[in-house]
């Protein structure tokens, strides 16, 4: 009797949550990162999943690379958010975010940037696993704590080598702990194992002064949140640095005048090429309840960008971007490889 041989996935039909893409030259074949979703795998359990294609457009049911559960010893099992597989002295390192509602935080007086901690939170940050092979199985390599600082409630780390070959986990720094939230980085150890030193400031939310309003006095917890969401560092060819991030528009007028506003892909420009900044704040590329996006370049050379929409229920889109003069600009939405004939 034949083998059954199940029809490709096509983006639509792939539950997609904070995607990550590794275009990997030596087998020529995309892997598309994301959260263990067990409707599709077929493995129960908080983990990293990843979706293979040749094209960019059919895609093979998803393999989980990573569970929380077969861990030893982790120090938090909920949560798998924005995994990302990077490459590193040749081996494969995957970062995810996991929480633990159980396990609060202290709560002190004042914010590090100086607004009041007001918000619940707890122990939140993200994990740092390792494999020989892009398709696992990763395992933890410090499985007693998330690789920022613990005390922080933190999300989305992602790598960045600076010129000097110094590695650096940069990561988001939760609106739950300091209402207007912010991107920070801390310098890992060569192996990736541990970080050296203390985390460094580089913007916060409401330095995007498109989103709409001032932070006012008064009390945090009626406030909008300020969020930073899903940074990825991108060099570009003349030596400035980028960052796309995520986060909440508000008070956009929209044509018939009212105003709206919704999760967001944005980007911002560190001219100097340092990852210290300064920072610029650029107006958001996607919108349409859109985010969490980052870009890689096809077979074919071309720069493109990945990000999930809706925020609920997510699916991939993936956009032809082009970088002129420090500037990202969307080219197409590649519709056609949401599947058809």
């Amino acid at each position: 009797m034949a083998t059954q041989v199940s029809e490709p996935l096509r983006l639509p039909d792939m539950p997609l949550h904070d995607p990550f893409v590794v275009a990997d030259e030596e087998t020529r074949t995309y892997h598309l990162y994301t959260s263990n979703d067990p409707s599709v795998s077929g493995v129960e359990g908080v983990g990293t999943m990843v979706y293979r294609s040749p094209d960019l457009r059919d895609w093979t049911c998803p393999d989980v690379v990573f569970l929380a559960a077969e861990q030893l010893d982790l120090w938090a099992g909920d949560g798998g958010w924005a995994p990302e597989v990077h490459r590193w002295n040749g081996r494969y390192y995957l970062f995810t975010t996991l929480h633990d509602e159980k396990s609060p935080l202290p709560v002190p007086p004042t914010g590090r940037w100086g607004t009041p901690f007001a918000l619940a939170n707890h122990r939140r940050g993200t994990v740092t696993a390792v494999s020989d092979s892009l398709l696992g199985p990763f395992t933890a390599v410090d499985p007693a704590r998330p690789t920022p600082p613990e005390h922080l409630m933190t999300l989305d780390g992602t790598l960045y080598v600076d010129p000097s070959g110094q590695p650096w986990m940069v990561y988001a720094h939760e609106w739950l702990q300091t209402v207007d939230g912010t991107m920070e980085a801390i310098r890992l150890a060569p192996d990736l194992t541990g970080t050296i030193g203390d985390p460094v400031f580089l913007f916060k939310a409401s330095d995007a002064s498109w989103i709409g309003e001032e932070i006012p006095a008064g009390v945090p917890h009626q406030l909008p949140p300020y969020v930073t969401d899903g940074p990825q560092l991108y060099h570009s060819p003349d030596g400035s640095l980028l960052m796309l991030w995520s986060t909440y528009e508000k008070n956009r007028a929209d044509p018939d005048g009212t105003l709206s506003g919704g999760y967001v892909q944005t980007y911002a420009v560190s001219e100097s090429g340092a990852l210290t900044g300064p920072w610029r704040q650029h107006r958001p590329l996607v919108r349409e309840d859109s985010g969490h996006g980052m870009l890689f370049r096809t077979f074919e050379g071309q720069l493109t960008m990945i990000v999930h929409r809706p925020f609920e229920n997510a699916r991939g889109k993936l956009y032809e971007v082009e970088l002129l003069d420090r500037e990202l600009r969307v080219l197409r939405q590649r519709t056609d490889l949401d599947g058809g004939g």
